[in-house]
């Protein structure tokens, strides 16, 4: 195992405590929290296969999610403030 392999593995293995944050988080902003902590170790994980494979259509494909990930956040945290908790 190289040390990309590994690179990849922690990533994935840290996606998992974001994913546990979503899933049993106590309020809906730690919840929130950790859809953002997931959602970055898949546009780095992305990233790194990109560079690794030398497939340069994966790094759009990790900007598109940074973004699409980054309003999900604003709108759902616009819509609790409006309307309350979940």
């Amino acid at each position: 195992m190289d040390f990309n392999e590994f690179v990849l593995i922690t990533v994935a293995g840290l996606s998992v405590f974001g994913l546990g944050r979503v899933l049993i988080g106590p309020t809906i902003w730690d919840r929130m929290l950790g859809f953002s902590v997931f959602s970055s170790k898949v546009i780095v994980a992305t990233v790194m296969i990109g560079v690794l494979y030398k497939r340069t259509f994966l790094l759009d494909v990790a900007l598109i999610y940074g973004v699409l990930g980054f309003l999900s956040t604003i709108m759902i945290s616009r819509f609790v403030e409006k309307r309350g908790d979940i």
